[in-house]
C-alpha cells in the first residue's frame, strides 16, 4: 500500500486551451501557487482489476483510465486500487485535478518503484491533466515555452502570500475544463487573441514575483483572470462558469483594495473566487468575504509543499 499528498495550485496567469498536438500541452503560458490547506491524499493497492474510488464511493473516471493506459506503453504496471480523496469540492473550479493527478503520478512512482525524478513526474502529470505539472513542485511554478516543463521560479519563502477561498456553491461544474477549452478553441472570436498574448502576462507575472511587486502582479493575474472568462463566455454555447456570489466576491476584493488591502481576485473554471494578499491582511479579506452574500464559507490557505509519499510498504 502506498499514499501520496499533493495540494491544488492556482494560477495567477491562466492556462486555457491546449497545443493540437500529442502530449496535452497547454496553448498559453502560464504561472501558478501552490496552496496549502487543500489537499488530495491518494492510496493505492494491488488488485485483483483497475478500480477508483473517489472520496469513498465507486467512480468510473474517463482521464484516469486513459492516463493509466497511456503509462502501461511505457512501464509494467499491474491492476491497482486507486482510492483519492479530496478535503475540498472537486470538480468546482478548485482545481481537484491538478492536485489528483500530481499525486496519482507520485503514488505510482512510489508503489511500482519506477525510480521517476521530479521533471519526469511533472511531466507525466501533466498528460493527466495539464495543470497537474504545477502541483509536484510548492512555491511559485511557471509552464511556458519552449519546452513546457514546469519549473519553479521563486520558492515559498520568498513571497509568501496568502489565499483566501470564498466557496460559493459545492457542486461539480457542468461542463469540465477539457471539453470547455475544445469549446473555446473552436468558437471564441476572441480565442487566438488570448493565446497570441499569453506571453506577455506571463512575462510580467514573472518580473512581478521576482520583483514582490504587489501591485503588478495584481494588474496582471486579474487582466489575465478576465481574459481568460471572456474567451469562455464567447465560446458557443457559452461557458458560464460564475454565480451570483462570485460577481460579489469581485466586488468585495475591489472595494477592499481601494481601502488600502493589499488583496487581488483570480477565478478558474468554476465559481469560487480565490483572494491573494499579503499574509497581514489573510483575516480581514476572509471576514469580508464571509460577509459577501452567497458565499457558504471560506477557506485560508498558505504557500503549500510539493506532492509527497506519506507511507509506502
Amino acid at each position: 500500500m502506498t499514499t501520496a499528498t499533493a495540494h491544488p495550485n492556482i494560477a495567477l496567469v491562466k492556462y486555457w486551451g491546449k497545443q493540437l498536438v500529442r502530449g496535452n500541452f497547454p496553448a498559453t503560458a502560464n504561472v501558478s501557487i501552490t496552496l496549502s490547506d487543500l489537499v488530495t491524499t491518494t492510496t493505492l493497492t494491488d488488485a485483483a482489476n483497475d478500480r477508483v474510488t473517489l472520496n469513498g464511493a465507486p467512480a468510473d473516471d474517463p482521464k484516469i483510465n486513459s492516463f493509466l493506459g497511456l503509462l502501461r506503453e511505457s512501464f509494467d504496471i499491474g491492476p491497482l486500487h486507486i482510492d483519492t480523496r479530496n478535503n475540498f469540492p472537486t470538480g468546482a473550479g478548485l482545481a481537484s485535478s491538478a492536485s489528483g493527478f500530481a499525486a496519482l503520478i507520485t503514488a505510482i512512482n512510489a508503489h511500482t518503484n519506477l525510480g521517476l525524478d521530479t521533471q519526469a513526474l511533472s511531466g507525466w502529470a501533466r498528460q493527466g491533466s495539464a495543470s497537474a505539472a504545477r502541483s509536484l513542485y510548492a512555491g511559485f511554478v511557471s509552464l511556458a515555452p519552449p519546452d513546457w516543463q514546469a519549473e519553479v521560479i521563486a520558492d515559498a519563502q520568498h513571497w509568501p502570500l496568502a489565499t483566501v477561498v470564498a466557496v460559493t456553491d459545492e457542486a461539480a461544474k457542468s461542463v469540465s475544463s477539457s471539453v470547455g477549452m475544445e469549446y473555446s478553441r473552436r468558437t471564441s472570436p476572441y480565442y487566438d487573441h488570448w493565446v497570441g498574448s499569453s506571453g506577455q502576462d506571463h512575462a510580467a507575472a514573472v518580473q512581478a514575483i521576482h520583483e514582490r511587486n504587489f501591485d503588478a502582479l495584481a494588474n496582471t493575474a486579474e487582466l489575465s483572470c478576465l481574459k481568460m472568462h471572456s474567451v469562455m463566455l464567447t465560446s458557443q454555447p457559452t461557458l458560464a462558469y460564475w454565480n451570483p456570489a462570485t460577481v460579489a466576491c469581485m466586488d468585495t476584493v475591489r472595494r477592499l483594495r481601494k481601502n488600502g488591502v493589499a488583496v487581488f481576485f483570480t477565478i478558474d473554471a468554476g465559481p469560487q473566487v480565490k483572494a491573494i494578499c499579503l499574509p497581514q491582511y489573510t483575516d480581514t479579506v476572509s471576514q469580508a468575504l464571509a460577509d459577501t452574500d452567497g458565499v457558504t464559507r471560506t477557506i485560508q490557505c498558505g504557500m503549500g509543499a510539493g506532492a509527497q509519499v506519506l507511507a509506502s510498504a
